[in-house]
């Protein structure tokens, strides 16, 4: 048996999440990898994933692995499963990797990416991509906001029910808003997430652009503890997963993009 670990990139548009559904539920791209895989071998396999994304959510670094017999060298395994993945769903790297690794549980820390199209007309071509807000956001508001809730805290408040999670204490690393024109971003890096947890954080630093909450009141929100004070979700197409850590490396050697705006 070997364990084998894949980079996955997916358009999250057609598929209704990342695990697996009944099949009434409509695809998912965990149900996708694994028809491929026994298509390709003729073995089923449980693909495990670093982060179990939304309905609509894209990624350009998920990790996944599954144990296997087949004996396909790993640098063939991308070209063989993209011979047959739809075009919305590629795989960018495999390799073997030791038995205890799980996508996971042995990740140490994960990026995601939310994008904002905040001009008045929607932007058509990125219209899968990012939110929509048409009214103007005040940026310098929602960094203020957003230097707030970095650090290590319970973020209860910022966990919607149905999530797994036993405990609710997260280290977020860096929470970065920066503003292209009309298109805002913002960077959340931590060492773990709770269900809706990053869209939760968009939708309240984005109440914060629009002057329905206070920078000064997130401090006060986070320790409430209670999920009404953060009301607002994002809605899950402006998300990306992008990236998943395993090793010692901090984020700001991997991303220099992350370190604080002067």
């Amino acid at each position: 048996m070997r364990n084998i670990r894949l980079k996955v990139a997916y358009d999250g548009t057609n598929y209704h999440g990342f695990q697996r559904q009944i099949e009434t539920a409509g695809p998912t791209i965990q149900g996708t990898l694994e028809k491929v895989w026994e298509r390709l071998v003729e073995e089923k396999v449980t693909i495990a994933m670093a982060g179990r994304t939304d309905a609509g959510v894209h990624a350009s670094g998920q990790v996944v692995n599954f144990l296997t017999e087949a004996r396909i060298p790993e640098d063939k395994i991308p070209k063989a499963f993209n011979s047959l993945l739809p075009k919305d769903i590629r795989i960018l790297l495999a390799e073997d990797v030791p038995w205890d690794f799980n996508a996971r549980w042995s990740a140490t820390w994960k990026r995601y990416d939310y994008h904002i199209d905040n001009q008045r007309i929607p932007e058509v071509f990125t219209r899968l991509y990012s939110w929509h807000i048409p009214v103007p956001l005040n940026i310098s508001s929602m960094r203020e906001a957003a230097k707030f809730l970095e650090g290590r805290h319970n973020f209860k408040t910022f966990a919607a029910a149905g999530g797994d999670s036993k405990t609710f204490e997260r280290t977020l690393y860096r929470c970065l808003v920066r503003a292209d024109q009309d298109l805002i971003r913002i960077s959340c890096v931590g060492d773990g997430f709770l269900y809706h947890m990053v869209r939760i954080i968009v939708g309240t630093l984005a109440d914060v652009g629009r002057g329905r909450i206070m920078p000064g009141e997130i401090p006060g929100i986070i320790e409430s503890q209670e999920r009404r004070q953060a009301r607002l979700i994002a809605p899950a197409h402006g998300l990306f997963l992008t990236h998943v850590n395993y090793t010692v490396e901090s984020p700001f050697e991997i991303f220099p993009d992350l370190e604080p705006l002067i």
